[in-house]
């Protein structure tokens, strides 16, 4: 299998990535393995931006293709808030329960039609060479008055999906696999893990 670093530490990114690549033939090493990295500031204004520095960086300390992704929830009413600012909305890096609270807070009141949002993600996967590929993928859902189910992570438990009748933390993980926005992004960028 050929090896793909993921800059990122988190577990449920981690989980998701490993069962969209493996079927591809790339083994997925978190970026645990590599203790001695420097942190990696997102200073970037867009989703893109950050990706691409997360993937950069891994790749040259590395030396291995990297693959990162900046994702977050950008909702309507809030002019597209929390969006690049996601994983530390409420103040600290990816403090879940916080951000949920928050979010819920500020939607407190808000009627059902205006309480739409979308799950944004794009993947920037960066070669030891310097190549760079981008993708991006979007689901729409609306954001419910209170959590429900016990899957996934981050915004997953008041992210509904009408069609399904559930949030992405009720859903079966092979179904939000292949649903994601995350998911969405990767198809597109699978064309290129597929022949590098």
């Amino acid at each position: 299998m050929r090896k793909i670093v993921l800059a990122s530490r988190n577990e449920g990114k981690l989980r998701e990535f490993k069962a969209l690549l493996s079927p591809l033939g790339w083994e997925v090493i978190p970026l645990t393995s590599y203790p001695d990295l420097p942190e990696i500031e997102e200073t970037g204004e867009t989703f893109a931006a950050n990706a691409l520095i997360k993937a950069r960086t891994v790749a040259f300390y590395t030396g291995e293709v990297a693959l990162a992704d900046d994702s977050g929830l950008e909702v309507d009413y809030l002019e597209g808030a929390p969006g690049v600012r996601s994983a530390r909305f409420a103040g600290r890096q990816g403090d879940d329960a916080a951000n949920i609270a928050l979010l819920l807070k500020l939607m407190e009141g808000v009627p059902w039609e205006k309480r739409k949002a979308c799950f944004r993600c794009v993947i920037a996967v960066v070669t030891p060479e310097g190549k760079e590929y981008l993708a991006e993928g979007t689901v729409e859902g609306y954001i419910l008055e209170e959590p429900r189910g016990k899957g996934g992570f981050g915004y997953d438990p008041v992210f509904y999906l009408p069609e399904y009748g559930q949030t992405f933390a009720e859903l079966p993980l092979e179904v939000k696999n292949q649903i994601s926005h995350r998911a969405r992004a990767l198809a597109k960028i699978k064309e290129i893990l597929r022949v590098y």
